[in-house]
């Protein structure tokens, strides 16, 4: 087996020598250098499949170093990966402005790193296969697109597989967008923070479910985080060949407006209620969302993070706990540990 071979440029000894032992024993070939300047001397002699890099070094800082590799037609194509401790917005949006692929602050866990590394190759190897993506699809005259549903099982057919585990994160705000997600099991939650740090989540995905769409420009970013709430298994199609098949059909492209037009509809909705509702109403209105999305054990108990709940309801997760006891008092609901079961659908639709 041909190992991927990971540069990691970073002047802090003991991180360096860690992470880097780190890579070897998930089977990547690491060679490591201490400072910008040095790495690029080692770029251009190794031409590393991806590039892990510190921000912040001397002789040469991780953008000039992204910078360098920009100008070389041999180098601007391998995925550029920034390390940073600094964890301000601007830093993050300057590194991602500069053309880096995606960012890790430290400090990082094993698996965020070696997520991020897999996920930045597996685009690679997407993009090289674009050339002739375009051509596939205006060939593939026995499986036509002609609908949602047949765009479901085209990236079904010929999508990229991933898995997550709960609570891994599939893409964080900043990384750029060039990739839509079919959830073919698992439950995936996108969300956001606000200016004060407080987890709004904006949209759940069950089986069968798209996520991801956000522009068809280039080098456009996600402006949300996506995450497993459950053990995951994801397709993905890259945009550009989603853009293929909606240039050959028409119905195709009139069909998918009408789906996300729904969806802005009903993320409108959400917000309205944040807004407006009363506390046990969206509390209610809360559950049944989630038992929409969520697979219910043998007893019929869902498990559900009471920060998850809040955080959809829009309210503080003390309010929420209490209106839940509440709940559970009027027979509403039953509660075993972190679980929580309908007792009685009919009145908990009807909760004002």
């Amino acid at each position: 087996m041909v190992l991927k071979k990971v540069l990691l440029i970073e002047d802090d000894t003991v991180l360096r020598e860690n992470t880097a032992e780190l890579l070897e024993l998930s089977d990547y070939e690491v060679r490591t250098a201490a400072n910008g300047k040095k790495g690029l001397e080692l770029i251009k002699e190794y031409l590393p499949d991806v590039i892990v890099c510190d921000i912040m070094m001397p002789e040469l800082d991780g953008f000039g170093v992204l910078a360098a590799l920009s100008q070389d037609i041999r180098t601007k194509g391998i995925p550029f990966i920034f390390l940073s401790a600094k964890t301000e917005h601007k830093d993050i949006r300057k590194g991602m402005e500069h053309g880096a692929d995606d960012y890790l602050t430290k400090p990082f866990m094993e698996t965020e790193l070696i997520g991020a590394i897999e996920s930045r190759l597996a685009k690679t190897a997407i993009l090289k296969e674009g050339n002739t993506e375009s051509l596939a699809v205006r060939q593939s005259v026995d499986i036509p697109v002609k609908s949602i549903h047949d765009l479901k099982n085209y990236i079904d057919d010929n999508g990229q597989e991933h898995g997550f585990a709960t609570g891994e994160t599939i893409y964080r705000e900043g990384m750029h967008s060039n990739t839509v997600y079919l959830v073919l099991k698992g439950v995936v939650k996108t969300h956001k923070l606000d200016s004060n740090g407080k987890d709004l989540i904006t949209g759940i995905y069950k089986p069968d479910d798209f996520f991801g769409f956000s522009c068809f420009s280039p080098n456009t970013t996600h402006s949300e985080y996506a995450t497993a709430m459950e053990d995951t298994g994801l397709v993905a199609i890259s945009v550009e060949n989603l853009k293929s098949l909606l240039l050959e059909n028409h119905g195709l492209t009139v069909e998918l407006v009408q789906f996300l037009s729904e969806n802005l509809s009903e993320a409108k909705e959400q917000l309205l209620e944040m807004a407006y509702g009363s506390v046990r109403r969206k509390t209610a209105s809360t559950i049944l969302k989630f038992a929409e999305k969520l697979q219910k054990d043998p007893k019929g108990n869902l498990h559900i993070l009471r920060s998850d709940l809040a955080s959809v309801a829009g309210m503080a997760t003390e309010t929420l706990i209490r209106t839940l006891s509440g709940f559970k008092k009027e027979g509403l609901i039953g509660i075993e540990d972190r679980n929580i079961r309908i007792l009685d659908l009919d009145r908990l639709r009807r909760v004002d």
